[in-house]
């Protein structure tokens, strides 16, 4: 039998949260298991990953527009606010522009 076929393919989350298991200080896999658990509608997963991504890498500037964006989606516009509006700080003390326009447009469009 030809070991490609008896391989089955695993689900992203599933293969992000065996690297992270391996790798937990990894923020790119941390930030794509947040935004993967944001996608399948997991609220808390989401809200645990990005909490800890942005814990532990307080300049992972895609990690608060990713954030503010999901936190606005589920209706926390206050939660959204603060963390679009850190974001926005984040990126202009790291240089990031383009980031940073993103987030001041994400913020603006909150509803008040």
């Amino acid at each position: 039998m030809n070991t490609m076929t008896e391989t089955i393919k695993k689900p992203r989350r599933a293969m992000l949260e065996e690297f992270l298991s391996t790798h937990p200080k990894d923020p790119f896999a941390r930030y794509g298991l947040a935004v993967e658990c944001a996608g399948q509608g997991d609220a808390t997963g989401a809200i645990e990953n990005f909490d800890k991504l942005l814990a532990d890498n307080p300049n992972y500037v895609a990690g608060y527009l990713q954030y503010g964006q999901f936190l606005a989606r589920i209706s926390r516009t206050a939660d959204a606010r603060r963390t679009l509006t850190n974001g926005i700080e984040v990126a202009r003390r790291t240089g990031d522009q383009h980031a940073g326009s993103e987030m001041e447009t994400a913020l603006v469009q909150l509803p008040a």
